[in-house]
């Protein structure tokens, strides 16, 4: 009998930068959309939108890209301040985390014998990180990478928000809210279906989620711009 190959594809590695990246795309469009529409809605010319949707983009860029770094970096924080405390206790109390690691995988659905086996081989292959991995919840497939998505982040806005950028460019003046917001509801759409693609979710879900808000986002930001907008013509 010929022995088959078993091969599984899992997505959880693709955690930390797929979320950066869809986070900001979706940013990036969104909120360089809403901009536009919003300073288009007040009556501004296409110089000035322009220069709105320009200054955004960039703007926007570093900001994701601070944001993101300063918010995963204290998560990469958190993660190394446990570590360090787990790392003292098992040098401190090692027969006291051999029980509580047992006990984790008691309560897993493993019978007392077998935990005990499992538990001492993993204590004495790398106590450090069976803890880290089985108590803590950190793994090296899901630790956070701050410089990775900052530069995921803001790499992934830009690609965004050039889209009603250019869109603007491209239009006439008196359509440039109807077009940029039509083309940008179809930007996200695929990019919801792109990234339930990449994480292994519904396609129809994923784009229906990102389209209606970024939708709503448009349509407040336009009736503001519409409210406050002043006709100096």
């Amino acid at each position: 009998m010929s022995r088959l190959s078993h091969s599984e594809i899992h997505m959880v590695h693709r955690i930390g930068w797929l979320r950066a990246a869809v986070l900001g795309a979706n940013d990036g469009i969104v909120s360089t959309s809403s901009l536009v529409v919003g300073v288009a809605a007040a009556g501004s010319g296409s110089t000035e939108i322009l220069i709105a949707g320009l200054a955004g983009l960039v703007a926007g860029a570093m900001s994701m890209a601070a944001g993101e770094y300063v918010s995963v970096s204290s998560q990469t924080d958190a993660e190394n301040a446990d570590l360090a405390r787990e790392k003292r206790e098992l040098a401190e109390t090692p027969q006291a985390e051999l029980r509580e690691l047992t006990q984790i995988y008691v309560d897993r659905g493993l019978d007392r014998e077998l935990a005990e086996r499992v538990a001492a081989q993993l204590t004495q292959r790398n106590a450090l990180s069976a803890h880290a991995r089985d108590e803590l919840g950190i793994s090296e497939t899901v630790t956070a990478r701050p410089v990775q998505a900052a530069i995921v982040s803001a790499l992934t806005f830009a690609a965004g928000a050039v889209v009603p950028v250019l869109v603007a460019l491209a239009s006439p003046a008196d359509k440039i809210s109807i077009i940029v917001a039509a083309s940008t509801l179809v930007a996200l759409a695929i990019l919801g279906s792109l990234g339930a693609t990449a994480g292994g979710a519904g396609v129809v879900r994923g784009a229906a989620r990102v389209t209606f808000w970024g939708a709503l986002a448009m349509g407040v930001t336009a009736a503001v711009g519409t409210m406050f907008g002043v006709d100096v013509g």
